[in-house]
């Protein structure tokens, strides 16, 4: 059963992203709109799209792949079922996002569940430990509440203590959490004198779930980010699952409204070249089949690792772009298990398998209208960390998923298939998904403004506040959006100097 969409429109960050939003709207029509060539149509080029056309410019999206999204991107099989590049929850702490949904007016499509996270318990096959934020109580206290009447998983002693340990960045705000990025979460757990079975209980399953990677590599900014948006805002943490595929359901109504205000998307258009002037701008962008794109701005919306590989050489020492060299995405790997019976032991919701090797999964049969199957389960698990992973074969990866599911699901699930049978399967491999969020990354992560003029940046890894999620990236495109709305004097000024060179 889906619930009610929360009561979002109140919350402080969801008024500042419908602000920046509007702004796009309001702002004066230009009297030649710019023409934006954008690279990558993840939700970062996406967004940036969206709000260039918005402002009254031309945007035209130039997406590598033959689908949209992504990081958010799915497939339809020979069957007629989706696999998704991974499993995507959509937090009400989420305020651009939130507010994109709404522009676009498909709130509908989003099917929000109960308030609980709701985690396995690994030392109790088949059994859940559960965290309900209580709805008539408001933040911090409902999730304060949910965290002191969950006896399972912490004792009252630890709770006491990693709740002192918290005090410093509940009073310190943003700037004790983006202070604290030089640590790992296990080292800041320790150094708060949290005892480390906090750390196994909670925080593994929290660090897979957020970047892939377990808490001795991940930066403790990305777990405090988290934790203050999830206790400072009532719904927060709730969570709700998109009703289908991403592409579809999701990206699609972003195109059609960019393409009504007079942009562009254009699929299996991958770029080769970035192509300069004699000044080091930008002159054009070279795709593999020879075509010659121009424009009157640049974006690089794809990940950071492809944009690292199609540096033109003499930008490379500048430090704003030498940066990036610390900034690595991380694998993942997606999987898709289609059963023979319907299963019993799980919830209309995400669940923390608290697994070695798997992070998150749900019954997509159960949680998502378009996948609905009363008679069959559908499984989709985020399987991380994936570093000695990704090189495996799928019949390897799915043998190890399966030993995984027997403990989950001990009366229903062996690895041997005695009991539920695989119908088929999906793995979706990213070798190179979000940038992993170690220690003394953020001063690495670049503004959406490059140094040189006319080439801009988006993406979930550019300075933004959510880091690497969808929120992140999508913020990043408003934000790419602005600094080209901001520059449009600067980038008419460019268009006439070239067009006077041409002439020349």
């Amino acid at each position: 059963m889906d619930y009610p969409r929360p009561e979002l429109e109140n919350a402080v960050n969801f008024l500042e992203a419908a602000s920046l939003s509007a702004s796009f709207r309001s702002s004066p029509r230009p009297r030649k709109p710019l023409k934006v060539v954008i690279a990558g149509a993840g939700l970062a080029g996406l967004s940036t799209a969206k709000y260039l056309a918005d402002a009254g410019h031309k945007p035209l999206l130039l997406e590598a792949r033959d689908v949209l999204g992504g990081k958010v991107a799915a497939w339809k099989d020979d069957d007629g079922d989706w696999y998704e590049t991974g499993l995507h929850i959509f937090f009400g702490a989420y305020p651009n996002v939130q507010n994109l949904f709404g522009e676009l007016g498909i709130n509908d499509r989003l099917q929000w569940k109960e308030h609980s996270m709701i985690f396995a318990m690994p030392n109790k096959p088949g059994e859940f430990s559960r965290f309900d934020f209580p709805e008539v109580l408001p933040a911090p206290i409902n999730g304060i509440w949910a965290i002191l009447k969950n006896n399972e998983m912490l004792t009252w002693p630890e709770k006491v203590k990693f709740a002192i340990g918290l005090l410093p960045a509940m009073i310190g705000g943003q700037a004790y959490v983006e202070a604290q990025d030089g640590l790992s979460v296990t080292q800041w757990m320790r150094k708060q004198g949290i005892p480390d079975r906090v750390t196994d209980e909670v925080f593994i399953a929290m660090s897979k779930a957020l970047n892939f990677i377990n808490p001795d590599e991940l930066s403790m900014q990305c777990i405090l980010i988290a934790l203050n948006r999830f206790l400072q805002e009532k719904h927060g943490s709730k969570m709700a699952f998109l009703d289908g595929n991403p592409p579809e359901r999701l990206c699609m109504p972003i195109v059609d409204h960019m393409e009504s205000l007079g942009g562009e998307v254009r699929l299996n258009s991958r770029i080769k070249k970035i192509e300069l002037n004699d000044d080091g701008t930008v002159k054009n962008f070279v795709l593999s089949g020879g075509d010659i794109i121009e424009g009157d701005a640049y974006v690089f919306a794809t990940p950071v690792d492809i944009l690292k590989l199609l540096l033109p050489e003499i930008w490379r020492d500048i430090p704003y772009f030498k940066r990036l060299e610390k900034l690595v995405g991380v694998p993942v790997i997606n999987v898709h298990i289609w059963f023979d019976r319907k299963l019993k032991n799980t919830y209309d919701h995400l669940l923390f398998s608290r697994s070695p090797l798997l992070s998150v999964y749900a019954d997509m049969s159960v949680t998502c209208k378009e996948y609905y199957n009363l008679n069959q389960s559908m499984l989709e698990l985020v399987f991380a960390p994936a570093e000695e992973w990704i090189s495996r074969s799928d019949s390897e990866i799915i043998d190890a998923t399966m030993k995984e599911l027997a403990k989950l699901f001990p009366d229903e699930i062996s690895a041997d298939q005695s009991k539920a049978k695989i119908l088929k399967y999906h793995v979706v491999k990213t070798p190179r998904s979000v940038y992993k969020t170690i220690p003394n990354c953020e001063p690495c992560r670049p503004l959406q403004r490059s140094p040189v003029e006319g080439f801009y940046l988006a993406g979930d890894y550019t300075k933004q506040k959510y880091l690497a999620s969808m929120e992140g990236a999508v913020l990043s495109g408003k934000l790419c959006a602005q600094s080209i709305v901001q520059d449009y004097e600067l980038l008419v000024s460019l268009g006439q100097k070239g067009l006077a060179a041409a002439s020349l």
